[in-house]
C-alpha cells in the first residue's frame, strides 16, 4: 500500500510538502532519486507501543496541515487535522483469534480515539466501510472506500523457470489464524489420492502451527507434499504465481485480500471463501467455497483442477476482472480526499 500509494500522492500534489516518519532505509527506496519536498524522519519506536505515542508528540511537525495515519494506531496526543487509513476490523469482529484480551483493548481505544479525531477515514473495500460503521458507530458519509491496485505489467506471464517443479496448489499470506489454513490443510489431505498437485505455501511454518494451535503430526502426514517457503522477494513470489495450476484463499476475514487480484493478473485460476470482503475483490473471477466446511473447499479444488475449461474460463475472467483495480486509480482517489480536506 505504500510502496504504491506515497510516490504517487507526492507526483499527484505538487504544491505540497510531505514529512515521513519510519524506518529512513526503507522509506527512502520508495524514492529512487532526492525530492525536495519529501523530508524523512526517523521513527525507531515498536508498532502499537506507549514509547510510539511519546514519538509522535516530538516528531510530527507543529506545521502539519494534515496528518495522514496509513494504520489505524493514530497519535492520540495529536489535535491537528488527520486523515486515517481503516484496512479491516478484524480485531473487534473476530476476537476469537486474538492472542490476548489486551490486542481487542488496545484497538476498542483506538477505534474510539479515530471516531472523535479523525476528519476522513479510507477503507480499502465496501465491506471494511460497513463493518467500521457497524463496529464503531463511524457515520459513512464520513468513510470513503478506495480499493487497492495491482500491477498488471510486472505480473504478466513471463517464461521463467519455476521455482518449484512440480505441480502444485499456491496460497500466499501471513499465518495468522483467520487465515484459515487449518481447513486449507485438512482439505488437501482429504485429496491427496485425487490429485498429483502439492500445496505450497508462501508462509512460515513454524507460525502457522504455533499460531493456529495446529497438530503437526498433520504436516508431517503430508510428508513432502506441502511445503512453506517462508519470506520470498517479489521475483519469487510472481515466479509461484505464474507456474501454479491454482490458487486458494481460505480466509475467514480480509479487508481486501490483495494476493486474490495478483494471482488474477497472473492468470492463476482463484479458488477462494464466499465471506468477507473477497467476493466484492473477485465478482466472478474466481470459484468460491465455504471457509468453515473443509469438505466444500476439498471438492472446489478438485472441481477446479479436474475441469480444464473451468480453469479456462477462472484465468480469462480472473485477467479481466483484475484489470478493472490499478494504482492510479487508488492513487488519484486518495489525493482526492487529501485534496479536500486541506481546502477546507
Amino acid at each position: 500500500y505504500l510502496k504504491n500509494l506515497i510516490p504517487g500522492l507526492v507526483d499527484d500534489l505538487p504544491n505540497y510538502d510531505f514529512v515521513l516518519l519510519g524506518d529512513p532505509i526503507e522509506l527512502k527506496k520508495l524514492f529512487p532519486t532526492n525530492i525536495t519536498r519529501v523530508n524523512i524522519i526517523a521513527s525507531t519506536s515498536s508498532i502499537y507501543s506507549i514509547r510510539e505515542q511519546i514519538e509522535y508528540v516530538r516528531l510530527i511537525p507543529k506545521s502539519t496541515s494534515l496528518y495522514f495515519s496509513t494504520h489505524y494506531n493514530i497519535p492520540l496526543l495529536y489535535f491537528g487535522p488527520m486523515l486515517v487509513t481503516v484496512y479491516d476490523l478484524c480485531h473487534l469482529a473476530m476476537p476469537q483469534f486474538l492472542n490476548g484480551i489486551h490486542k481487542r483493548i488496545y484497538a476498542n481505544i483506538m477505534f474510539r480515539a479515530i471516531r472523535h479525531k479523525a476528519k476522513k477515514i479510507i477503507t480499502i473495500s465496501e465491506f471494511s466501510k460497513c463493518e467500521l460503521n457497524k463496529f464503531t458507530g463511524i457515520a459513512k458519509q464520513n468513510i470513503t472506500s478506495i480499493p487497492l491496485g495491482v500491477d498488471m505489467e510486472s505480473l504478466t506471464i513471463k517464461k521463467d523457470t519455476p521455482i518449484y517443479t512440480k505441480p502444485y496448489i499456491l496460497f500466499v499470506g501471513n499465518v495468522k489464524p483467520h487465515k484459515n489454513l487449518n481447513n486449507l490443510v485438512l482439505a488437501f489431505s482429504k485429496i491427496l489420492d485425487k490429485l498429483p498437485h502439492n500445496l505450497v505455501i508462501v508462509g512460515k511454518k513454524d507460525g502457522f502451527i504455533t499460531n493456529n494451535k495446529f497438530d503437526p503430526r498433520i504436516i508431517e502426514s503430508l510428508g513432502d507434499r506441502i511445503m512453506f517457503t517462508g519470506y520470498v522477494n517479489d521475483d519469487d513470489l510472481k515466479n509461484y504465481y505464474t507456474h501454479a495450476d491454482a490458487f486458494v484463499f481460505p480466509s475467514f476475514y480480509e479487508g481486501f485480500g490483495l494476493p486474490l487480484l495478483e494471482a488474477m493478473a497472473a492468470r492463476c485460476p482463484v479458488i477462494a471463501s464466499n465471506v468477507a470482503s473477497i467476493p466484492e475483490v473477485c465478482g466472478d473471477g474466481a470459484i468460491y467455497f465455504d471457509p468453515y466446511n473443509a469438505d466444500d473447499i476439498a471438492s472446489k479444488i478438485v472441481l477446479t483442477l479436474s475441469d480444464k475449461k473451468l480453469c479456462s474460463t477462472l484465468k480469462d475472467r480472473g485477467y479481466n476482472h483484475a484489470l478493472k483495480y490499478s494504482w492510479d486509480n487508488t492513487i488519484k482517489s486518495t489525493s482526492k480526499v487529501i485534496k479536500q480536506l486541506l481546502e477546507l
